[in-house]
């Protein structure tokens, strides 16, 4: 006997809806809508449905050569009975299941290859978790971002993902331990990964130029990351960038290359909205720090960012409006030559004061573990 409960729920830019088959109950969720709806521009929609049409000219002339659809499976996290399916659906050919699988050849891998996919909008994904099946659906630009309603035991857990009768490819979900009292957020660009470009620049060069094995690593980060999680078992990590979701796999490689704690990685879809041309990275960055803080209320979080950037702003107004959620916020002091490329740094670390827990700054993560220890999120 089965039973089918829609769920209808929208916490990001990426809004989707899924239906989750369970066994007990039916009923029908849905997020009310936003007592005053953002200013769409016409222009932007226009910009939009052209962007869909030409997707959708691609995917034919795709499925004519014999491209088929697969799921590109992305790590997930969760907490006690739900969890965040991440994924994204493109057009590959079917002998070529690295797409899928995430495998890459010990050649040189440039970033722009990714950006070739095709995706396939609005696709209906199957999940399957500890022998439930869920019915997802991926949003216009092929993104799979949704909450299944499923308890799973603490720790990192294994879910499957199909698409139109493709082989199902695995995804790997942190459920957070319900007793876990604290979190870890980090920044990518500058903070775990050395950038040293100017910020107009940094995005395409990072996406479409640089070869991921050239990428180098913030000395004494992964360190720094990797004592906060075995200190604080069953915290949650999550790794939050202004990023596209094409170049996840890239940057999972990275992190798992110089031995970054695993953790999901929390990026955007670039291009243009119903709302406006180019999405908003700092507002995407915004949005998902108050998404863990609904998700996780009972948790408060370091905050690893850099300042050069807008890190120290939006943990600022994070900590205002969530001051029970903040454990203490790290910032990586950039040398004076990423400094000039970021067009200089804040020096927020010579104001008189700073909301949230203890903020602490050094150049490297040797010196921010030092400071952490200090103030007693880390053990001396």
């Amino acid at each position: 006997m089965g039973y089918t409960v829609r769920c209808t729920r929208t916490f990001s830019s990426a809004s989707t809806a899924h239906l989750c088959k369970t066994g007990a109950m039916a009923a029908e969720f849905e997020t009310p809508e936003p007592t005053t709806a953002p200013k769409r521009a016409p222009w932007a929609r226009r910009v939009a449905a052209l962007e869909d049409r030409f997707h959708r000219f691609r995917q034919r002339l795709a499925r004519r050569r014999g491209l088929v659809p697969v799921v590109i499976p992305y790590s997930g996290y969760g907490g006690p009975g739900w969890i965040r399916v991440l994924g994204r659906v493109v057009l590959a050919r079917p002998e070529d299941d690295d797409v899928a699988t995430q495998r890459t050849d010990p050649g040189r891998i440039r970033g722009w290859r990714s950006f070739v996919s095709i995706p396939v909008a609005d696709s209906i994904v199957t999940v399957r978790a500890e022998g439930q099946e869920f019915v997802v659906q991926a949003d216009r630009g092929g993104v799979v971002d949704v909450d299944v309603m499923i308890g799973l035991e603490p720790g990192i857990r294994e879910i499957s993902l199909a698409v139109e009768g493709s082989d199902p490819v695995h995804a790997r979900v942190f459920v957070a331990d319900p007793d876990a009292r604290l979190g870890i957020v980090s920044d990518i660009d500058d903070t775990v990964m050395v950038t040293a470009l100017p910020r107009p620049f940094l995005a395409a060069w990072n996406t479409f130029v640089l070869d991921e094995h050239a990428r180098r690593p913030v000395p004494g980060m992964a360190v720094l990351l990797e004592r906060l999680a075995r200190e604080h078992a069953g915290a949650p990590i999550v790794y939050v960038s202004t990023g596209a979701w094409n170049v996840a796999p890239t940057l999972a490689r990275f992190l798992g290359r110089h031995l970054y704690p695993a953790g999901p990685l929390l990026l955007t879809d670039w291009g243009p909205t119903h709302d406006r041309l180019f999405r908003s990275g700092r507002e995407h960055k915004r949005e998902s720090l108050a998404r863990l803080a609904r998700e996780f209320p009972q948790i408060k979080w370091v905050l690893i960012g850099d300042d050069g950037q807008h890190d120290e702003e939006l943990y600022r107004e994070f900590a205002l409006a969530h001051p029970d959620n903040v454990a203490a916020i790290a910032i990586r002091q950039l040398s004076i030559p990423e400094a000039v490329f970021a067009g200089g740094r804040s020096h927020a670390e010579d104001e008189p004061e700073h909301v949230g827990g203890p903020w602490v700054w050094a150049p490297d993560g040797a010196g921010l573990a030092e400071r952490l220890a200090e103030v007693g999120i880390l053990e001396r």
